[in-house]
C-alpha cells in the first residue's frame, strides 16, 4: 500500500444504479401492516412467509421467490415509530443476498420523501464499507470488478445522488485514515491525505513542518511532537471566497500516543492509531462542505504529531510556551491533545471566524460520562449549541452538550505557569480540558467567536449493520447539516 493513501478496495459507487430493469422490490413492512401485506399475497407466497416466522422486525427480511426460483421480491421489517432510517435499510442491505434492488412503496403505497430515500441511500452504501487493504485475500463482495457480488440498491428518484455520494465518499475517508495503522498514517502521511483531499476539490494547502513550527511561532505543537522520527506539523487548507463568512475546522492530529514518558499501559495504547479521529473527521466535514459548495470561508487546521519519547521529549512538568503566550505546565504527558490544540485555536482566532468547530479524542472523562458511542459538545454559544443537537436528531448522528462549568476553571490554572494540561483531582475531566482549550478561544481583546468542541470516541467498539469495528466520523453529518441550516 502507497503510503498515505486514503483509497480502499471498494467505492460507494459500487453498491448504486439506475438500472431498474432486473432489480427486486423491497417492500417496507412494520408489525402494524404485516396482516394487510400478507393479505396481499398469494396462498404459497403467504404460506412461505409463515412458516420463515416472519414478523416484520426491524432488520429481517422474507425473500419470495418466483416461478423460475429467481427472487421476485423481498419484505423488509421496520419499527412502527418509523426507526432509524439508516440503520434500518443498512440491516436490510446486509440481509439480502447479492443482487439489485429498488425501494418499493409501502404497504400503503407510500413512497420514502426525498430526506427518508436520502437516509436510506446512504444506510445502504454504509453496509458497503470494509476495511481490508491489508488482506491478501480478499472477498468477492469487496472487490470493485465484481458488481454482480455486491448488493446494489437503485437510486430512489427523489435523492440527489451528488449529495448521498458526498457523504459516503466523506465517511469512507475519514474510516479509512482512522483504521490506518500509524506505521502507515504518521505526520506525513497525514499532510499527504489532507493535500489530496484538498486540492482535488480546488483548495490552497500550506505545511509547516518540523522546526519551522518554531520559526512561526507554533511552539506547543512542536513540543508534543519533536521526540518522533517524523517531524510535526501544522496542516493548514483554506478554500472558498474571502467575502464570506468564515468557518473554522481545528482537528486533532495525534497520529498515534504512546503517552510519552507518563506512558500508557499497553490496553490503553493499544488503539491509539484512532488518536488522529479529530483531523479525520475535519478533513471529511470539509470534503463535504466543498462538495457543496457552500457559500462560506473555510479554513481546516490540523496539528499532526506524533507524542513519542526520546531524549526530547516533554517531561513532567515542564513549562511549554504557546502562540498565544500563555504558558503550559506539563502536568501529564499524555494529555498531549490540548497542548497541540492551544495553538491551532490560538491561530483560528486571528482570523476573527464567525464560528469555530474543534473536533478531538480527547478525555476518557467523556466517554466514562457518555459511553463510546455518543460525543460530548461544549459550546460557548446557546444558539449555535441548539442549531448542532437540533440537526444532530434531525440526522440521526447523535452528540450531547456538557456544560463549560465556569466553576471549575480555578482548576485549570498552573502553579508555575499561566495553566495545566493535567488539573488534580481526576474529577470533571472532559470538562476542565474543554476549559482548557476556551482559554486559547478567548482572543487578546473583545469577545471570543462562537465556538463548539466535540470530544469522542472516533471509534466502533463493537460492529453492526453499517456501523463495522473501527474508525468511525461520530458527529460530522450533525455537524455538516448545522452548517448547510445556517449558512446555505
Amino acid at each position: 500500500m502507497a503510503k498515505g493513501t486514503t483509497k480502499g478496495t471498494s467505492v460507494p459507487e459500487q453498491y448504486f444504479t439506475n438500472d431498474t430493469a432486473t432489480a427486486v422490490p423491497v417492500t417496507p413492512v412494520t408489525p402494524e401492516h404485516l396482516s394487510a401485506w400478507q393479505d396481499g399475497l398469494d396462498a404459497r407466497h403467504r404460506a412461505w412467509a409463515d412458516a420463515n416466522g416472519f414478523r416484520a422486525r426491524p432488520g429481517s427480511v422474507c425473500i419470495l421467490a418466483g416461478d423460475d426460483g429467481r427472487v421476485a421480491a423481498v419484505a423488509a421489517g421496520f419499527p412502527d415509530d418509523g426507526g432509524n432510517v439508516i440503520w434500518d435499510w443498512s440491516a436490510v442491505a446486509k440481509a439480502l443476498p447479492p443482487g439489485s434492488y429498488k425501494i418499493a412503496p409501502d404497504v400503503d403505497g407510500a413512497v420514502l420523501d426525498k430526506d427518508r430515500a436520502e437516509q436510506a441511500a446512504l444506510g445502504w452504501g454504509l453496509n458497503g464499507y470494509a476495511f481490508d487493504r491489508y488482506r491478501h485475500t480478499k472477498s468477492k463482495k469487496d472487490a470493485p470488478d465484481t458488481p454482480d457480488a455486491n448488493t446494489i440498491l437503485v437510486w430512489p428518484e427523489t435523492v440527489d445522488v451528488a449529495t448521498v455520494l458526498s457523504a459516503l465518499h466523506a465517511i469512507w475517508l475519514v474510516r479509512d485514515l482512522i483504521n490506518t495503522p500509524a506505521s502507515d498514517m504518521g505526520p506525513a502521511e497525514l499532510a499527504f491525505a489532507a493535500r489530496d483531499m484538498a486540492e482535488e476539490r480546488g483548495a490552497e494547502v500550506s505545511v509547516i513542518e518540523g522546526e519551522a513550527l518554531l520559526d512561526a511561532g507554533y511552539p506547543a505543537i512542536h513540543a508534543v511532537g519533536r521526540a518522533s522520527a517524523q517531524a510535526p506539523r501544522l496542516i493548514d487548507i483554506v478554500w472558498g471566497d474571502t467575502s464570506a463568512p468564515k468557518v473554522t475546522l481545528v482537528g486533532k492530529g495525534v497520529c498515534f500516543d504512546s503517552g510519552g514518558l507518563d506512558l500508557k499501559s499497553a490496553s490503553g495504547m493499544k488503539l491509539m492509531k484512532k488518536d488522529m479521529g479529530g483531523s479525520a473527521l475535519v478533513l471529511g466535514l470539509a470534503a463535504m462542505i466543498m462538495d457543496a459548495k457552500l457559500p462560506i470561508r473555510l479554513r481546516v487546521l490540523v496539528p499532526a504529531v506524533e507524542n513519542s519519547i526520546d531524549g526530547s521529549a516533554m517531561r513532567p512538568l515542564d513549562v511549554v510556551p504557546t502562540r498565544k503566550g500563555l504558558t503550559i505546565e506539563i502536568g501529564n504527558t499524555d494529555a498531549e491533545g490540548r497542548v497541540v490544540l492551544a495553538d491551532a485555536l490560538a491561530e483560528a482566532v486571528t482570523d476573527t471566524p464567525d464560528l469555530i468547530i474543534d473536533c478531538a479524542t480527547l478525555t476518557g472523562a467523556a466517554r466514562v460520562a457518555l459511553g463510546t458511542e455518543v460525543p460530548a459538545l461544549f459550546c460557548n454559544d446557546d444558539e449555535m449549541a441548539a442549531g448542532i443537537l437540533a440537526n444532530s436528531a434531525l440526522v440521526s448522528d447523535p452528540l450531547w452538550r456538557m456544560p463549560l462549568w465556569q466553576g471549575y476553571n480555578s482548576q485549570v490554572d498552573g502553579k508555575v505557569a499561566d495553566v495545566t494540561n493535567a488539573p488534580e483531582g481526576g474529577y470533571g475531566g472532559a470538562i476542565t480540558a474543554a476549559l482548557f482549550l476556551e482559554r486559547f478561544v478567548q482572543p487578546d481583546s473583545g469577545e471570543a467567536p462562537a465556538w463548539a468542541h466535540i470530544d469522542m470516541m472516533a471509534w466502533n467498539t463493537t460492529s453492526r449493520a453499517g456501523r463495522p469495528e473501527g474508525g468511525e466520523a461520530m458527529g460530522m453529518r450533525a455537524l455538516f447539516s448545522y452548517l448547510v441550516e445556517r449558512f446555505d
